[in-house]
């Protein structure tokens, strides 16, 4: 790396006054005999490991009174990467990433090269906005826009947006039958499948695209953490919105309630189920999108990452001929998807199984599956009564809400059923106590619950980045109250992999509570939290955090994930 315009005097002052680098440090590079008659200071110092080349960038950057940006995955314009020859760029360390009524902003590893930005304002005719970057990230980002086969340039659509052309009613369809054949369609509707499209490939559970005041922001939920992704100008709103309303099916003349739909749309030969939700904010509506990708979805309880004391209880509980199995945990934990993983295990010719859900997030072979639609009187209750009239040997309730649908699903189980279901509660034997305050008799739910798995989801450590880490005193302590044995831990440094987030992927833990005889004429008798957790002790029930520590242990994931879900403090 080259910072030829740079003067040397001047380059020590601003890292002096930066108070990042030790004086005496710097005076030692100064004096360093250079390996070459051309090497320039700042190699020097990079090359003896006396400044960290990320603090030596943000130095240059200040001195020539730039800002300095981070170039993460996914930023930026792709379709501006045309505007440079490839090769070009890259010799020369820079990245198009907008351009906006006539100002093009682009990253630049070195702002002292004047001859390559002369070079820039004659290639691309454009006022120039410059930011520094690392030279690794924008060849990364080089790499990544010419890879990305749904380009698109903002100002390419703004033009293409007059006033009267966000208002248009476009006729409705139901399903997008291939994304990439649509991409050079008009602005908007390819903006829309850009956004779709990159949140699939990502591995995106959710799209939130969001005004704000000034600012439309596009975030994806990815590892259950949200990342901003994009930010298109402000006016392109109210026309996103309507096309996503289109595609979805909802009114776009409505804009003062809530709204939901579905669309579907086909990517890399891939059928994709697409929940829209939309929401009046006080600078316009929000929308959320939900990705139901079938294709990423697991198997049976085999590829939950259930440790072998785990698993086998588990399957056990989804063979029984009769009883209740819930799953709890909080909304986005993976609970429908260890439902879905137990149906998959026990699903059969030889086996009626029903569910009720709301919404039908998946559609399962040789399953009966019902939505629910209380606006026309399908609730939970109403449809698990006519479930029973089906002969069922399996039903899956979508989730336990209320006194009437707990008292049929146990009435279900004790005649007969295997009843799956989910509860919201913070730990397995709580659901014990949830559902004896919903009015369950404690006796009647002594006889129908054989079991109750928690479980929360902790992002997994990137393996393209993961180095190892000693434990301090302190977390060997918290190990140690757990019993549990740890030499090292693993985490990851971030790279163009993950983000530059250190995570990639989500594993589960879990805590399965059993429900022995004893602990049957315990629920009979007593069904309050302490009794229930000495005799659970004593059977040899694990909590979620240990569960947690020992994916930590084995490299799974990181302390700090399982602080972050469990009751663990540090």
């Amino acid at each position: 790396m080259s910072f030829v315009g740079l003067e040397q005097d001047s380059l020590v002052e601003t890292l002096k006054q930066s108070g990042l680098v030790p004086a005496a440090e710097l005076e030692r590079g100064m004096k360093a005999t250079p390996e070459s008659t051309e090497e320039k200071l700042s190699e020097r110092l990079v090359r003896l490991g006396i400044v960290d080349e990320m603090i030596l960038l943000r130095a240059l950057a200040h001195q020539a009174g730039l800002a300095f940006v981070r170039l993460i995955p996914g930023l930026g314009d792709p379709g501006l990467a045309e505007l440079l020859d490839r090769d070009w760029a890259r010799s020369h360390g820079v990245l198009p990433l907008y351009q906006v009524n006539g100002e093009l902003t682009v990253a630049i590893a070195d702002p002292t090269d004047f001859f390559t930005i002369d070079a820039l304002r004659r290639l691309t005719g454009l006022k120039l906005r410059l930011v520094v970057a690392n030279p690794n990230e924008i060849t990364r980002g080089i790499a990544q826009a010419s890879d990305n086969q749904a380009g698109f340039m903002v100002d390419d659509i703004i033009e293409d947006i007059g006033t009267s052309d966000i208002e248009v009613v476009e006729e409705a369809i139901d399903e997008l039958d291939n994304m990439e054949e649509v991409a050079g369609l008009s602005p908007v509707v390819r903006l829309v499948n850009f956004v779709i499209a990159k949140a699939i490939r990502e591995g995106a559970s959710d799209i939130h695209i969001e005004p704000d005041e000034g600012v439309l922001r596009i975030r994806y939920r990815i590892d259950g953490m949200l990342r901003e992704s994009l930010r298109p100008p402000v006016r392109m709103a109210p026309a996103i919105v309507s096309r996503v309303k289109i595609m979805s099916g909802l009114d776009i003349a409505e804009r003062r309630i809530p709204q939901d739909g579905r669309m579907q749309v086909m990517l890399d030969n891939r059928n994709i189920d697409l929940r829209v939700s939309t929401l009046p904010t006080y600078h316009g509506e929000k929308i959320v999108i939900r990705v139901l990708d079938s294709s990423s979805m697991m198997g049976d309880l085999s590829s939950l990452g259930l440790s072998m004391k785990l698993q086998e209880p588990l399957t056990d509980l989804v063979n029984r001929p009769n009883g209740v199995f819930l799953v709890t945990g909080p909304t986005g934990s993976g609970k429908t998807t260890t439902l879905y993983a137990s149906l998959a295990t026990i699903n059969s010719i030889e086996r009626n199984i029903c569910t009720v859900e709301n919404p039908t997030e998946y559609n399962l072979n040789m399953v009966n599956q019902v939505q629910v639609n209380e606006r026309a009187g399908l609730t939970f209750a109403s449809v698990l009564r006519a479930m029973l009239r089906q002969d069922p040997d399996v039903i899956m309730v979508g989730e336990i809400r209320d006194r009437e649908t707990a008292s049929i699903a146990v009435e279900a189980a004790l005649t007969g059923h295997l009843v799956f279901s989910t509860l919201h509660t913070n730990d397995a034997i709580s659901a014990v106590p949830r559902l004896v305050n919903m009015g369950i008799e404690s006796y009647l739910l002594g006889a129908a619950l054989n079991g109750v798995l928690a479980q929360r989801l902790v992002r997994r450590v990137c393996k393209s980045c993961a180095v190892s880490a000693d434990p301090d005193e302190q977390e060997l302590a918290i190990f140690e109250k757990y019993e549990i044995e740890v030499t090292e831990m693993l985490r990851g440094e971030g790279c163009a992999h993950c983000g530059q987030t250190g995570y990639s992927g989500r594993a589960g833990i879990y805590e399965l509570f059993m429900i022995d005889d004893a602990m049957r004429d315990l629920i009979t008798k007593n069904p309050s939290l302490a009794p229930m957790r000495k005799h659970a002790a004593k059977q040899g029930h694990q909590s979620m955090a240990f569960d947690g520590l020992a994916k930590v242990a084995q490299g799974v994931t990181t302390l700090d994930e399982v602080v972050r879900v469990t009751e663990i403090s540090r």
